[in-house]
């Protein structure tokens, strides 16, 4: 995620990024372009099941080979490594439930402008998800809901005063159903029946829906430092926070819900310091396997990945096993 360094928060230091997924910059007629697939490293390896827990990891606490926590009947894993700024910005949660009511909520957070934003979501935004879930009849909206506890927090969070932001995404697993939501470039690939494939859509100030509706309100969108950004700052589209552009920057996720089906192997959380060097410069796909390691590995392999490719961000990659869910 990238902020300009003419941004309210002038401790921000940005990352050299590029306008678009592909890098190139050829016109103002922009068209939103699917996420591409990725290369996951598949693991299988048998993890001990936990009580309840949850876990939240923040700022530098985020850093390096951060555990794992396995509950619910599956298993999850988290790696983070701080990137070129001083602070690491990214945060992540992990709330997994008994055993026998099969929930777990996980979410990656890439902050901008600090790493406030991040660190209340984390500690936030699940509860908020929840809260709406369960007052939501049988058959009733489970997006709206969701959307609610998105907008929430961000309300909650504005009210702090504090002029930094963060891009999340979102998994709620309940049962045989997985709920998946997103602000901003986080992002989530569902690896199935050995293709990986990007399950949100990121919001940047580059698609042209998301121009548009921001013109629409009178705002604008402006190269700036080889971005397209909103007023010239903010290069994503959506998020939590950023006060300063919130009449244009919206908190409203995208939503999709899934059945779990049996081809369904893993869900890969993370932040746009691996997505955006970790795309799918080769002509076949999803065919890396690893023989040992574990899901912390494949975490650390993914990351390490990014940076062998020059990521300068802080990373963030959670994979969540879905095969534990019908063990």
């Amino acid at each position: 995620m990238s902020l300009a360094m003419n941004s309210i928060d002038t401790s921000f230091s940005p990352k050299k990024s590029s306008f678009s997924l592909n890098g190139s910059v050829n016109s103002c007629s922009l068209k939103r372009k699917r996420p591409p697939t990725i290369e996951i490293p598949r693991v299988l390896t048998e993890i001990p099941v936990d009580s309840a827990k949850k876990r939240v990891g923040s700022g530098g606490n985020c850093c390096g080979d951060d555990g794992f926590v396995c509950s619910s009947g599956f298993g999850v894993g988290v790696y983070a490594v701080k990137g070129k700024k001083k602070t690491m910005e990214d945060s992540y949660t992990i709330v997994s439930c008994p055993i026998s009511k099969k929930v777990g909520v996980f979410g990656v957070y890439d902050g901008h402008g600090g790493s406030k934003a991040a660190q209340f979501v984390a500690e936030k935004l699940h509860g908020n998800i929840k809260e709406m879930l369960d007052k939501v009849p049988e058959n009733g909206d489970k997006e709206e809901a969701v959307k609610l506890g998105y907008l929430k927090t961000d309300q909650d969070f504005l009210k702090q005063g504090v002029s930094s932001g963060a891009c999340c995404v979102t998994a709620l697993i309940e049962g045989n159903e997985l709920i998946v939501s997103n602000v901003g470039d986080c992002r989530a690939v569902l690896c199935r029946a050995g293709t990986a494939d990007a399950i949100t859509k990121d919001h940047r100030a580059s698609e042209e829906d998301e121009r548009k509706r921001i013109e629409d309100k009178g705002g604008y969108v402006e190269m700036h430092r080889g971005a397209w950004r909103v007023h010239g700052v903010l290069s994503v589209s959506r998020s939590i926070g950023d006060a300063h552009l919130k009449n244009w920057v919206l908190a409203e996720p995208d939503t999709k819900i899934l059945h779990l089906t049996s081809d369904m192997e893993y869900l890969v959380l993370a932040s746009d310091g691996l997505w955006e060097q970790v795309l799918n410069h080769q002509h076949s796909i999803d065919k890396k396997r690893l023989s040992s390691g574990g899901l912390i590995a494949a975490c650390k392999e993914l990351a390490n990945l990014a940076l062998s490719r020059g990521s300068l961000d802080d990373i963030t990659v959670m994979i969540i096993d879905l095969h534990r869910l019908k063990d």
